[in-house]
Parts: structure tokens; C-alpha cells; sequence
């Protein structure tokens, strides 16, 4: 009786166990068919390319939005100051061939000359003050260095002492038509720092 009692344990036993086996074997399968259809796909199956961007990257960052406000707003400072002095100066020296510097003038060899000169100079100063190394000022930046360049030339050479000597004269010519039309450059520089350039 005792031998049928422990037959019938051990069996119960082998059946308990052969049940734990399976259900360990079945959570096994069941969790690796989930990995294969669950949310993360495999790599083959979705290839990364370098023209695939995130979402975060297919959007503008919110720091790009005032980064290109700031820059609209600077310009417009820059412009506004610029245009401010240039139609001062226009005022009291004229530009272009109304300029005292243009090389048609007769007041190209005398201190009407050198007084536009100086304000051309000023007023290029004060454009270099206001772009302060910030970017997106490349013309109006070199149009106010090659009007200082012009007006120390200008000075150096004595131009406004009304020299006699004609190859002072000639050489006074080039840096004084740079000066004549330094406003108005100055003008064209400020309105392309509008766009950028």
C-alpha cells in the first residue's frame, strides 16, 4: 500500500514538474515571439540612412527663432546709425560729384576736401563700431576700411594743401574719388547688411 502511495507521489511529482518545465518553455517562446512583433523593430528591417532625420531635427530648434530675430535687429541698429550720420554728412559736404573730394571739384586740393574726408572717415569708424565683429556685414565692412585706407592716403599724400607737384596731384586723384562716393557706398553697405551680405 505504502508503494502505491510513493508511485503515485512520484508521479505527481514528474507531472508538476513537466508542467513548471513547460510553463518556463512557453513564458520563453511567448516573450521571444513578442520581441519579433513588438514596437522595436529589428535593424534590417528599417535601414538608417544619413538622409533620415529625427523629429527633433526635421523642425527648427525654438533657439534658431530668436538667434534670426536678433540678427534682423542688430542690422536694422546698424543701418539705422549708419543712414543717420550719412544723410548728416550728405547735408554739409554733398556726395558723389557734389562731393568738395570729387575729382571734377575744384575744392578737391583744399581743406573742404579734407573736412569731407574726415567726416567720411568718422562715419566709416562708426559703421566698424556698430557691426563690432558681428557677422553678416561683409560689404559694409570692407567699404568702411577702404574708406579710412583712402583718407590716410589722402592725408599722407598733403592733398588738401593744394600741392603743386603733378604727380602729387595724380596720386591724390584715386583716393579722393573713393571719398566723394564714400557715403554713398557706405549707404549700399548698410542696405546689404540687411540681407546678410
Amino acid at each position: 500500500m505504502s508503494q502505491l502511495f510513493e508511485t503515485e507521489a512520484s508521479m505527481k511529482w514528474n507531472a508538476l514538474r513537466a508542467v513548471a518545465v513547460l510553463g518556463v518553455a512557453a513564458a520563453i517562446i511567448t516573450g521571444c515571439d513578442n520581441s519579433d512583433d513588438g514596437a522595436s523593430p529589428r535593424p534590417s528591417d528599417t535601414p538608417v540612412t544619413s538622409t533620415q532625420t529625427s523629429p527633433a531635427s526635421a523642425t527648427p530648434s525654438q533657439d534658431s527663432v530668436p538667434a534670426e530675430s536678433s540678427k534682423a535687429l542688430a542690422a536694422e541698429k546698424v543701418k539705422s546709425a549708419v543712414e543717420d550720420r550719412i544723410s548728416a554728412d550728405e547735408k554739409e559736404f554733398g556726395s558723389g560729384v557734389k562731393s568738395p573730394c570729387s575729382t571734377s571739384s575744384p575744392d578737391l586740393f583744399t581743406a573742404k576736401c579734407r573736412a569731407a574726408a574726415d567726416a567720411t572717415s568718422s562715419a566709416a569708424g562708426l559703421a566698424l563700431r556698430e557691426i563690432d565683429g558681428r557677422a553678416g556685414f561683409a560689404t559694409l565692412t570692407s567699404t568702411a576700411r577702404r574708406l579710412q585706407t583712402a583718407v590716410r592716403q589722402y592725408e599722407r599724400l598733403g592733398c588738401a594743401t593744394g600741392p603743386t607737384a603733378a604727380d602729387t596731384r595724380h596720386a591724390c586723384l584715386a583716393p579722393a574719388a573713393i571719398i566723394a562716393q564714400g557715403l554713398d557706398d557706405l549707404r549700399d553697405g548698410a542696405n546689404l547688411g540687411l540681407a546678410g551680405k
